[in-house]
C-alpha cells in the first residue's frame, strides 16, 4: 500500500454511516493485530441507541437475560439520571463471548467510534482471551448459549409455577449473589453449552443425594436412625463451604428441583463475572493503553485528522484523569488511571530503564521488547499481584502515594511508609491489598448444620481487624439465607485470631415468604 492512500483519512467530520465503521474497524484491526500482536476473538459490532445502552445497564450488559423486576428498576433510575443530566452514558459495553461482541452508541461521533472500537473489541477482547482468570473460569465459547437456556428456563417456570414464586426466589438469590463465587479453582467450569442437557440428570442425582442426607433427620412420629460422626457430616456437607448458593442448591432440604437449577443459574452468572472484579486495573489499563497506540498510529499515518485527534485526546484525558486527594471530585484512585500509568510505566522501562528500574525490574529494564512485556503481563496477572510486581518508584512518586495507620483508638494518624526503598516496598504491598478479593471481601462460610436438633444452618463471618458487617445489610441478607433454607440460620462474626465470638445475627424463615416459595 503506498503512502499516498495510507494517508487518506478514514472520515473527516463527526457524522457516520456504516461504511465508516468498517473502514475505521480495517484500520484498526491491522495496527491491533500486526503492529502490537494482540490475539483476540471474532469481533461482532452492534451500534445501539441510548435506550438500548440503558436498558443493558440495567441488565449487567448481557445480551441475553432473564426478566427480574431490579432490572427495570435500574433502567429508570439510570434513564431519569441521564435525562436529567447528572451522569452520563459509557461510550461502549463489551461482552467476554466467543464472539466478542461490543455495543457502540449511534450517538457517537465517528472518532468516539473508533476510539471505542480500539479500546473494546481489541483492548478488552484481548484481555478476556487471554488473562489467566478468564479462562479458568469463563466459558466465553458457551456462555451466550448459557444465557439463552437459562432466560428460557426461568420463563418456562415463571408459566409453571407462576411470576411471583419465581421473582422471590430470585430476589434471594440476588441478595447472595456476592457469597455465590468459589474464589479458588477447585473444579473445571462448567461445559455451558451442554447444561441444558445435564439438567434433568443433575436433579435427579441431587434429589437421591438429598434423600439420603435428611431422611436420618427426626420428623414427627419418626425415630433418627444413629447419627454420622461430626466429620462425616461435614464431609458429606462439604463444610465449611464459602459458595453459599451453592449450599444451598446442593443441600437446602425444600427447595424443588426447579429452584435449585434456578439458584444454579445465579451462581453461575456470578462466577461468571468474578474474574472481572479482580482485574479492574488491568483489563482498564489495557484497553486504554491499546487504543492510545492505535489512535495514535492511525493519526502518524494520516488516517485520522489533526481535528479528531484532539477530540481523542479530550475524551482519553478525561477517562485518565486522577483527581488530587483533596478535590471534590476525588473517590479513591481511578483505575483507568492507574491501570494506563502501568502499562506505559512497563513500555518506558523495558524501552529507556533508569539505574533505579534496572535494580527493581531487572527481568525486563531495557529488554527492547515492550509489547512482549505487557502481553505476557496481561496474560499471567490479576490486580493484586501485578501492583505487588510492577508499580515502580517512580509511579509512586507520580501519584504521590504513602502508606499511613489510622487506629481508631489512637489520638493521631501514623505514617508508615514514605519514599525510600523499604517504603516503597510498604506502598506496593498495602495497594496491592486494597485489590486483594481475600482481603476486601468478607470471608463468611457455611461451618455447620445441627441435623441432630432443629436443622439450624450456622454461618461464621471471620472478622479482620475486628471490622464487624453492616448490621442492616446482614439482617436483610441472613433473612434471605433463612428463607430459602427454611430453618433457622445462625450467623458468627468471631474474632480470627481467638476464635471468640464477637457478634451474633439470628433469623427465622418468614412464614408468608415460605408459603410463597415452598407451597
Amino acid at each position: 500500500m503506498n503512502d499516498s492512500i495510507v494517508r487518506i483519512p478514514l472520515f473527516e467530520r463527526a457524522d457516520w454511516e456504516f461504511s465508516t465503521i468498517q473502514r475505521a474497524y480495517d484500520a484498526i484491526e491491522t495496527i491491533a493485530l500486526g503492529d502490537l500482536g494482540l490475539s483476540v476473538y471474532p469481533n461482532q459490532i452492534e451500534v445501539i441507541s441510548t435506550e438500548q445502552m440503558l436498558d443493558a445497564y440495567s441488565s449487567v450488559g448481557m445480551p441475553v437475560f432473564y426478566k427480574h423486576w431490579s432490572f427495570g428498576k435500574q433502567f429508570a433510575r439510570n434513564q431519569g439520571m441521564y435525562q436529567a443530566g447528572m451522569q452520563g452514558l459509557a461510550y461502549e459495553i463489551v461482552i467476554n463471548s466467543n464472539p466478542c461482541i461490543s455495543y457502540i452508541m449511534e450517538e457517537n461521533t465517528a472518532t468516539m467510534q473508533a476510539l471505542v472500537i480500539a479500546h473494546a473489541a481489541f483492548g478488552h477482547n484481548h484481555f478476556f482471551k487471554n488473562n489467566y482468570l478468564f479462562q479458568q473460569w469463563t466459558d466465553a465459547d458457551g456462555i451466550l448459549d448459557y444465557l439463552e437456556f437459562a432466560r428460557n428456563y426461568i420463563a418456562s417456570c415463571e408459566e409453571r409455577y407462576g411470576d411471583a414464586a419465581v421473582e422471590r426466589l430470585l430476589d434471594a438469590a440476588h441478595a447472595l449473589m456476592g457469597q455465590a463465587v468459589d474464589r479458588y479453582p477447585r473444579r473445571r467450569p462448567a461445559d455451558l453449552r451442554s447444561e441444558q442437557l445435564r439438567a434433568r440428570e443433575r436433579r435427579d442425582h441431587d434429589e437421591r443425594m438429598f434423600n439420603d442426607l435428611w431422611r436420618t433427620v427426626p420428623g414427627q412420629g419418626q425415630v433418627r436412625a444413629d447419627p454420622s460422626t461430626e466429620e462425616t457430616r461435614r464431609a458429606i456437607l462439604q463444610l465449611p463451604q464459602e459458595n453459599i448458593l451453592y449450599f444451598l442448591e446442593k443441600t437446602a432440604p425444600r427447595l424443588a428441583p426447579w429452584q435449585r437449577e434456578i439458584l444454579r443459574i445465579v451462581r453461575q452468572i456470578a462466577q461468571y463475572f468474578y474474574p472481572q472484579s479482580q482485574t479492574k486495573v488491568m483489563n482498564e489499563g489495557c484497553a486504554t493503553y491499546v487504543h492510545y497506540r492505535i489512535m495514535n498510529r492511525l493519526h502518524e499515518t494520516g488516517r485520522i485528522t489533526d481535528g479528531a485527534m484532539v477530540e481523542f485526546l479530550r475524551s482519553h484525558t478525561n477517562v485518565v484523569f486522577q483527581p488530587e486527594f483533596d478535590d471534590p471530585r476525588y473517590s479513591g484512585i481511578n483505575p483507568y488511571a492507574l491501570g494506563f500509568a502501568m502499562m506505559q510505566d512497563i513500555e518506558r522501562i523495558a524501552t529507556a530503564p533508569t539505574e533505579e528500574d534496572r535494580a527493581w525490574f531487572p527481568a525486563i529494564a531495557g529488554n527492547g521488547d515492550a509489547m512482549g512485556c505487557l502481553r505476557e503481563v496481561w496474560a499471567n496477572y490479576r490486580d493484586e499481584s501485578f501492583i505487588l510486581q510492577y508499580l515502580s518508584p517512580r509511579l509512586i512518586r507520580q501519584f504521590g502515594l504513602f502508606a499511613i495507620t489510622d487506629d481508631a483508638a489512637a489520638p493521631e494518624m501514623r505514617v508508615e511508609a514514605i519514599h525510600d526503598e523499604r517504603g516503597y516496598k510498604r506502598i506496593q504491598r498495602a495497594l496491592a491489598r486494597q485489590y486483594d478479593v481475600s482481603h476486601i471481601a468478607p470471608d463468611i462460610q457455611v461451618v455447620d448444620v445441627d441435623l441432630a436438633g432443629d436443622r439450624r444452618l450456622i454461618v461464621q463471618h471471620r472478622a479482620r481487624n475486628g471490622v464487624l458487617l453492616d448490621a442492616r445489610d446482614a439482617a436483610q441478607v441472613l433473612q434471605h439465607l433463612a428463607d430459602l433454607w427454611s430453618y433457622d440460620v445462625l450467623l458468627k462474626e468471631i474474632d480470627p485470631s481467638g476464635e471468640s465470638v464477637l457478634k451474633e445475627h439470628r433469623a427465622s424463615p418468614r412464614p408468608g415468604i415460605a408459603q410463597a416459595l415452598f407451597g
